[in-house]
């Protein structure tokens, strides 16, 4: 008698777990997604509405940086890896060597915004003006050098916002403000992640900071960028799109080989209107021009 109570018990126990997930032969896919903070919001949302899609994937979103996506699809740890940046001929050269021949998808694309504090009077500024305040040896370290006045700021000191080193928002804007060769200046304030930018410059009336376009705040200021003496471009989803704004860039997702199966399907359904009007809700630029309710 005990023992027919405890294989009951056992089945009852087994059904609840069942029920749990999803009942008879049903199991739910798990997508890894991990990497670029530009792109963490925005996947989060594609993951959280594809729910609503097909119920029987999860898609698990984190962030970390475009090179800690990038090293974990060399690991063979995700299923894809959100970068703002290409993969680098060695990285590649590593996930072959892993058994990982990585297929890159241009899923949107962002305008590296240059973050002011609300008071800062700068409209515009130029990519020389950017690389003398970035760059090593660069000879702009006060707001008065480039005749500006900046209300609140300290000895008109400039404090430099930037990226950490993993982050492909801090590799793009290097290779086009300052060149593949050229590196930051000492003393640098390296945030984790891209709303940590835009938090320390609303904050900070000497700071200048770089990140996505979808990290603006009603609280900080966006500067117009002039390149080679063209025109000043403001940053804008437009702008983004049509490739005049002189710092913008694609917004990346790898896979290993060519997808297949839920992680296919998942990425049909991001380069759909659907998944394409999310991007553009966040601030992106889709890759083709959508129609959106």
């Amino acid at each position: 008698m005990r023992k027919q109570l405890q294989i009951s018990i056992l089945m009852f126990a087994a059904g609840l777990v069942l029920t749990a997930c999803g009942g008879g032969d049903q199991q739910r896919t798990i997508i890894q997604n991990k990497g670029s903070d530009t792109l963490v919001n925005v996947a989060q949302a594609w993951a959280e509405a594809y729910q609503r899609v097909d119920a029987d994937v999860v898609v698990a979103v984190t962030g970390g940086g475009s090179g800690t996506g990038i090293a974990a699809l060399i690991n063979g740890t995700v299923d894809i890896a959100n970068a703002s940046r290409e993969m680098k001929a060695k990285e590649i050269d590593q996930a072959r060597a892993a058994g990982h021949d990585p297929v890159e998808h241009v899923v949107g694309y962002d305008a590296l915004a240059v973050f002011l504090h609300a008071d800062n009077p700068a409209v515009s500024l130029s990519i020389e003006q950017l690389a003398g305040i970035y760059g090593d040896g660069g000879e702009i370290t006060r707001w008065t050098d480039i005749g500006l006045e900046v209300p609140g700021c300290k000895n008109q000191e400039i404090i430099v916002v930037s990226r950490q080193n993993n982050s492909g928002t801090y590799a793009y804007f290097r290779e086009i403000v300052l060149g593949k060769t050229r590196d930051f200046r000492l003393g640098t304030r390296d945030m984790h992640g891209s709303k940590d930018v835009a938090d320390l410059v609303e904050k900070t009336p000497c700071a200048i900071g770089y990140s996505g376009l979808a990290y603006t705040t009603d609280h900080t200021k966006l500067a117009c960028i002039v390149n080679q003496g063209s025109a000043c471009i403001e940053p804008s989803v437009a702008t983004a799109s049509d490739g005049s704004y002189p710092i913008a860039r694609p917004l990346l997702m790898y896979t290993s080989g060519v997808p297949t199966g839920k992680v296919k399907q998942y990425l049909d359904w991001i380069m759909s209107d659907a998944g394409q009007c999310i991007i553009q809700d966040k601030g992106y630029a889709p890759v083709r021009g959508v129609t959106c309710s």
